[in-house]
């Protein structure tokens, strides 16, 4: 942590600028490759496309999305006994990066299960340790901390809006494939152009945070989680024994199948990672309430948890569809043009990122002008909920005119995102932090990974029901997300005020 007071970035350390792009470029990568995934699996095979079912590629999809979330709690765990912060970043980073190459090679579906694979592993890496690592630029009491977190954020979003347009452009649109043909390469690999940019976005994320590292000054150097040598090599120790435990199976399971003795499916392994998530999430509850010695007021703000957490899995399994269902009905129901202009329908991936840029400062000044009267933390919840099952009853009605076969305006989508975007600005910023005060002491640092695990089972849910868009009329896809959307939205109204009350005793 820096010494002296450092304002060489707008006011704030140094070190925030490369922090700032890292995170700008690993989002590039990120968001690039969710825009146009479930779009490459499902396209046909004349197009470049691997030509799968929906139900498989939405398993696909939901599978890799829940891991990525998933791996946050091992790499978080990584950093903190094992390589430090900052080399945490680094390997993130480059995992990424090797996995966005593996998705770039042309006409082969083979390489896209280790490259999710790597993807997942490498943003479970970066991504929790990236964030802590910004706080280390600060001491606790500095001011700034929290607008330095902003500038940060503000760097995901900037990542976020560009990467779909141009990702999307490579690969699906019409100018560069023809560019493409008039070059002699097979305009058919235009989807692994987009893969490839995402690398190359990595790639400039790695080479300016080697070359401007000297500016984080000692910041996630060291490892704290092992101050000793033997702390350190009983960590690694560990480490080994937990790669093992994973690989030895996994290769067992590749090993029969390749002698086909099992089968191994990706719908199959979508429903054993189900089950996994469920026995993870039970487990985790059941020992939250049986396990420790709590306190009648220490149980009841454990009940309040568990709601936050479905309520919280539930605003993520509908807003995370805007990779999987919106993205296939932005493909296949929604005229893609504007002024007779056509456009990618990946293209409209960035809205959501792009409206964060412009009405987050709009939230913040509403919040602060409201002043006593800013809502509560669950009440926030339950306006986010809100504005997200509002959004899905906006989808209702597009799907509605699409059923005939006509496709729809890509205004349907854009109201549909701008409500899901004023919900997440509710909804976001405030559920963890108010798990966190919800939490007995002793176990609020397991809170953070109560939110990852409902981001996780979020992600899981939004790819099941993308596996059946081609399964039921997509009015009822709709309705349904709607209908329970706005059920928890009721429901989490109903307890703002014993959850206010429990939050005011928490402090």
């Amino acid at each position: 942590m820096a010494k002296d007071l450092d304002t060489a970035f707008f006011g704030h350390p140094a070190g925030l600028s490369t922090l700032f792009f890292t995170e700008m470029w690993e989002r590039f990568s990120f968001y690039g490759l969710r825009a146009i995934l479930i779009l490459f699996m499902t396209a046909p095979l004349a197009i470049g496309g691997l030509g799968w079912g929906v139900e498989r590629a939405g398993a696909i999809y939901g599978t890799y999305a829940a891991s990525v979330y998933l791996t946050a709690l091992p790499g978080g765990w990584i950093a903190d006994k094992v390589l430090g912060l900052r080399r945490s970043v680094f390997w993130g980073g480059v995992l990424i990066m090797f996995g966005q190459i593996f998705m770039a090679v042309p006409h082969s579906s083979v390489l896209l299960y280790p490259g999710l694979i790597l993807i997942a592993l490498g943003t479970g890496m970066l991504k929790p340790n990236i964030s802590a690592l910004v706080g280390q630029l600060y001491r606790e009491a500095d001011v700034r901390r929290d607008a330095g977190f902003s500038i940060y954020y503000m760097g995901i979003n900037v990542g976020a809006t560009f990467s779909p347009l141009i990702c999307g452009w490579l690969a699906q649109g019409a100018g560069f494939q023809s560019f493409l043909a008039s070059v002699g390469i097979d305009p058919t690999t235009s989807w692994h152009w987009g893969f490839g940019f995402g690398a190359f976005g990595m790639a400039m994320g790695l080479v300016q945070y080697v070359l401007t590292g000297k500016r984080l000054g000692d910041a996630g150097k060291a490892v704290l989680g092992s101050p000793t040598p033997d702390a350190a090599a009983a960590a690694r120790r560990k480490l080994w024994i937990a790669i093992g435990v994973v690989l030895v199976p996994a290769l067992v399971v590749a090993g029969l199948s390749s002698m086909g003795v099992l089968t191994v499916t990706p719908t199959g392994v979508s429903r054993a990672m189900d089950y996994m998530l469920l026995l993870v999430t039970v487990g985790f509850f059941a020992w939250l309430f049986l396990a420790g010695d709590w306190t009648t007021e220490e149980r009841r703000r454990l009940v309040v948890i568990l709601v936050l957490f479905l309520g919280a899995t539930v605003f993520w399994s509908a807003f995370e569809q805007a990779a999987s269902t919106l993205n296939l009905f932005a493909q296949r129901q929604t005229r893609n043009s504007i002024f007779g202009i056509s456009y990618p329908a990946s293209w409209l991936q960035s809205v959501n990122a792009a409206l964060i840029i412009i009405l987050a400062p709009v939230a913040g000044w509403v919040w602060v002008k409201l002043g006593k009267r800013d809502p509560s933390s669950p009440a926030k919840f339950s306006l986010g909920l809100f504005f997200l099952g509002t959004g899905f009853a906006v989808m209702i009605l597009a799907a509605t005119a699409a059923s005939s076969g006509q496709q729809v305006s890509p205004l349907w989508l854009v109201l549909t995102y701008l409500l899901h975007t004023v919900g997440e600005l509710c909804l976001s910023p405030v559920g963890l932090s108010a798990m966190t005060k919800l939490a007995p002491a002793r176990v609020t640092g397991l809170m953070m990974g109560v939110w990852f695990l409902a981001t996780s089972v979020g992600n899981k849910i939004a790819g099941t029901v993308a596996g059946l868009y081609e399964k039921f009329t997509l009015p009822r896809i709709f309705g349904t997300v709607t209908v329970i959307a706005l059920l928890f939205a009721l429901l989490m109204a109903l307890l703002v005020k014993p959850i206010k009350r429990m939050l005011a005793r928490s402090n």
